[in-house]
């Protein structure tokens, strides 16, 4: 509200402060191999910050991926803190067993990414 009203004075608008759901979180347009499945703990999730992915294995040999890139202003997903994965800059968390905002400001789940294992390891894209 302080910052509506400062910048109303000033005479700019509110977006300024806030900004908008960033559409800028997609996933690879190729497939992308990830390493051995067995770096995703059972019930837990992992960071891939150099692709920009999110995979969690809610149950054995079921494998979740999401893009890495927060929904709200675009930032890099920073870690996984228990059932959620944390973004650094305004602190969205989201479900990394489905991608859901647990917690804004972002207000757009992070877009699925189909992965695959392919002989023990991790696949994320489209398939090839």
């Amino acid at each position: 509200m302080l910052c509506g009203a400062a910048l109303a004075a000033l005479g700019l608008t509110a977006a300024a402060c806030g900004g908008s759901d960033s559409d800028d979180a997609e996933g690879p347009d190729k497939p992308v191999d990830l390493g051995e499945a067995k770096a995703v703990p059972v019930g837990g999730a992992k960071l891939y910050p150099e692709q920009k992915l999110l995979v969690s294995q809610p149950e054995k040999g079921d494998f979740k991926g999401f893009s890495a890139v927060c929904t709200h202003q675009g930032s890099l997903l920073g870690e996984v803190d228990g059932d959620v994965a944390v973004c650094p800059l305004h602190g969205s968390r989201f479900h990394v067993d489905s991608g859901k905002v647990a917690h804004g400001p972002a207000t757009k789940a992070l877009p699925s990414v189909p992965v695959q294992v392919r002989d023990g390891k991790l696949v994320a894209g489209p398939e090839s």
